[in-house]
């Protein structure tokens, strides 16, 4: 049976709600892509999104709660995380800090580690959701692991309908790349997932901010080197489609799909999962334009290149 799909009106919070209470899994929109929310406290329900997902369960998940009074409840934040927190969030920045001893959040949620990620969505079904159940909730990507993001209610209705609960459709997500991550444990942030939130930003509320990908196990989502993929290979940087090829375009070019043909890197953020989605089932083989390595453009390159690997 698939997960019905509901509009986020009081009646649907409600029903996802008493969901999440029982335990049961609701893919919610953010601003970012759609989650497959469950109780953060609640063990049985973290190791049906595991199995659901078919996630690696050393891959630690992202807690999402309602505030940064919630947030600051779970891990230990230093002064100058709670600065660049008071700066951006809600939104699409998610902290790494050191778990403290009365987090609700589970060990089975954290991949045995001592540390929590945490994030405050800006989505405002996100935001009722959360209010609502007055707990966190993990919410990775609504989507089987590795693959494609979902950016829309029926990508996840095609990904993991049969699979979960139920579905609220808050249209299509606005940002459409995962939150940036950053650990902020240090003296300085350093950036080990680079999203809509730059180094650049970061680093004027927090300056020393610096990309690392870190080392030995994720300390957060995002850190495999392959993700984010398409059964079809990838080639990047290609100035024109190859035969046997569609080109996923972006700027003034001829493509079978386009990313953004003015040349926005918002626009082609927002795009990228449901266009790679959409080529994806109908070839082979996906030449994707050059994408200019600044900015969110960043982002972008980060989720083509862990989509083209194939190690």
């Amino acid at each position: 049976m698939t997960a019905p799909i509901l509009k986020p009106d009081p009646n649907a919070i409600a029903r996802a709600v008493a969901c999440l209470r029982a335990g049961d899994l609701v893919a919610m929109p953010t601003e970012t892509v759609y989650g497959l929310a469950g109780d953060a406290a609640n063990p049985a329900a973290v190791a049906r999104i595991y199995e659901v997902k078919e996630r690696p369960v050393f891959n630690p998940l992202i807690a999402h709660v309602a505030s940064a009074k919630a947030a600051f409840a779970q891990g230990d934040f230093s002064e100058r995380a709670k600065s660049l927190a008071a700066a951006f969030w809600p939104g699409p920045l998610t902290f790494v800090v050191n778990a403290i001893a009365e987090t609700t959040v589970c060990d089975l949620a954290r991949a045995g580690l001592a540390t929590l990620a945490l994030r405050v969505p800006a989505h405002p079904v996100a935001r009722d959701l959360l209010s609502q159940v007055g707990t966190p909730l993990v919410a990775p990507s609504a989507n089987p692991s590795g693959k494609i993001s979902p950016t829309r209610a029926d990508h996840v209705a095609g990904d993991l309908g049969e699979k979960i609960d139920l579905i609220l459709d808050g249209g299509p997500c606005e940002v459409g790349v995962e939150s940036t991550v950053i650990d902020a444990r240090g003296e300085a942030p350093i950036i080990l997932r680079p999203g809509s939130i730059s180094e650049a930003a970061i680093d004027a509320i927090w300056p020393g901010a610096s990309a690392g990908a870190g080392s030995g196990a994720p300390i957060s989502p995002g850190q495999l080197l392959r993700h984010y993929a398409p059964e079809a290979r990838l080639r990047l940087d290609a100035e024109a489609a190859l035969e046997g090829e569609a080109l996923l375009g972006f700027g003034a070019v001829d493509a079978a799909e386009n990313l953004s043909p003015d040349g926005s890197l918002p626009e082609a953020a927002a795009n990228l999962f449901a266009m790679l989605r959409k080529l994806d089932t109908a070839h082979d083989r996906i030449a994707v334009s050059p994408i200019p390595r600044t900015g969110l453009g960043l982002a972008i390159n980060d989720r083509l290149e862990r989509a083209a690997n194939r190690d």
